[in-house]
C-alpha cells in the first residue's frame, strides 16, 4: 500500500513520521529548504518529548512521487485549485484522495441525498474546476484534529492529538476507507471511520466560522473571544445562523453550542490560524471556513446577516492586508 503526503507540512508531516515509523511505504512531496532538509538528514518530529527522526522517500514534484493508493492533502483549501492538476498525477483509477483540508470540502454535495447532489460549492471550488480534475468519487473525507508547527526545515513539533476522523461522502464502510483506517491505527493514531462525516466537518467548522475571523479582526486570542461577554455573544450569534443551515442540509450536531465554545476556552491563549496567517502575509481561509457557510445559506434560503457582515469586514481587512 503506497501513501503520498502531498504539501508535507505540518500535519501531513506528522502523519508521514507516523506511518514511516510503522514501516509504510511513505512519500512526502514537498519544496525549498523543507524539502532539501528532509532529503538531507530525514524527518524529524518532536512529540511528547520524544524525538523520532525517519527517513521516508522525498520529492519535488508530483510527476516524480508517480501513482499511489492514497494521497493524503492537508494543504489550505484556497491552495487546491492551483494543485490539483498536480494532485491528478498521482491518482490512478483505484487510488484515493484523502482530504484533510479545513472547512467545507469541495465534494460536499457527492454522495448526499437530496435536492443539491451533484452541485459544486463556488466559494471552494470556482466553476466546479476541481470536481472535473479530482472526481469527487475517489475522495475519502478526513477531520483533522492534531496541532502540529514546521519549527525548522524537516523538523516539525507536534503539539497535541492524534485522531483523523475518516469518511466517504456516501457514508459507506468501504474497504478502501476500512483499510486507510487500520494503516493509520497501526501507526499509532486515531482514526475512526464516520458514516456520517460531514456532522464532524460541522462541528470543527462551527468554531472555526467565528473564531478565525473574530480573531483576524480584533487580535483576540481564543481566551479572550470565548471570555468577554460580548465577542462571546457574537460567535454565538454566527454559530446559531450556521447551524441552521447544516441542519437544513442534513447535519445532526453531536454537541450543543455552548459546549463547542467551552471546547475552543479550553485552549487558551492560541492565536487561531487565520490571525497567524495574517500576521505572517499569508493567505487566509476565509472562503473555506466562513465564505462557502454563507454560500450555503443563500443556497437553502436561509439568510446569515451577522456571519454576511462578519464575512464582509474580514475579506476588506484581508484585502489590505494582502491576504486575500
Amino acid at each position: 500500500m503506497k501513501v503520498a503526503i502531498f504539501g508535507a507540512g505540518a500535519i501531513g508531516g506528522m502523519m508521514g513520521v507516523k506511518l514511516a515509523q510503522a514501516g509504510a511505504d511513505v512519500t512526502f512531496i514537498a519544496r525549498g529548504p523543507h524539502l532539501a532538509a528532509m532529503q538531507a538528514n530525514g524527518v524529524t518530529m518532536h512529540s511528547g518529548g520524544e524525538t523520532i527522526v525517519v527517513h521516508p522517500r522525498c520529492v519535488g514534484s508530483a510527476a516524480e512521487a508517480g501513482v499511489h493508493d492514497y494521497v493524503i492533502v492537508t494543504l489550505k483549501a484556497h491552495s487546491l485549485p492551483g494543485v490539483a492538476g498536480d494532485i491528478a498525477t498521482m491518482m490512478g483509477p483505484e487510488s484515493a484522495l484523502v482530504t484533510g483540508v479545513n472547512g467545507v470540502p469541495y465534494w460536499y454535495f457527492h454522495g448526499l441525498e437530496g435536492p443539491y447532489t451533484g452541485r459544486h460549492v463556488e466559494s471552494v471550488d470556482p466553476g466546479g474546476r476541481l470536481l472535473q480534475i479530482l472526481p469527487a468519487a475517489q475522495a475519502i473525507g478526513c477531520v483533522v484534529y492534531p496541532a502540529a508547527e514546521v519549527t525548522a526545515p524537516g523538523v516539525i513539533t507536534h503539539t497535541y492529538g492524534d485522531r483523523f476522523s475518516l469518511g466517504e461522502p456516501d457514508g459507506s464502510r468501504s474497504p478502501r476507507v476500512e483499510a486507510l483506517s487500520k494503516l493509520l491505527i497501526s501507526a499509532g493514531l486515531k482514526a475512526p471511520v464516520r458514516p456520517r462525516i460531514r456532522d464532524e466537518i460541522w462541528v470543527k467548522l462551527w468554531g472555526n466560522l467565528c473564531f478565525n475571523p473574530v480573531s483576524a479582526l480584533t487580535g483576540s486570542t481564543l481566551d479572550r473571544i470565548t471570555g468577554r461577554l460580548d465577542l462571546r455573544a457574537l460567535c454565538r450569534t454566527m454559530m446559531q445562523e450556521a447551524q441552521v443551515v447544516a441542519e437544513a442540509l442534513g447535519t445532526r450536531f453531536a454537541v450543543s453550542l455552548e459546549k463547542r465554545i467551552d471546547g475552543a476556552a479550553e485552549v487558551g491563549e492560541h492565536k487561531t490560524s487565520m490571525l497567524q496567517d495574517l500576521e505572517r502575509g499569508r493567505p487566509m481561509e476565509i472562503d473555506a471556513l466562513l465564505g462557502a457557510v454563507v454560500e450555503l445559506g443563500t443556497l437553502t434560503g436561509h439568510p446569515m446577516p451577522t456571519c454576511e457582515t462578519v464575512l464582509a469586514l474580514v475579506r476588506e481587512r484581508a484585502r489590505l492586508a494582502g491576504c486575500y
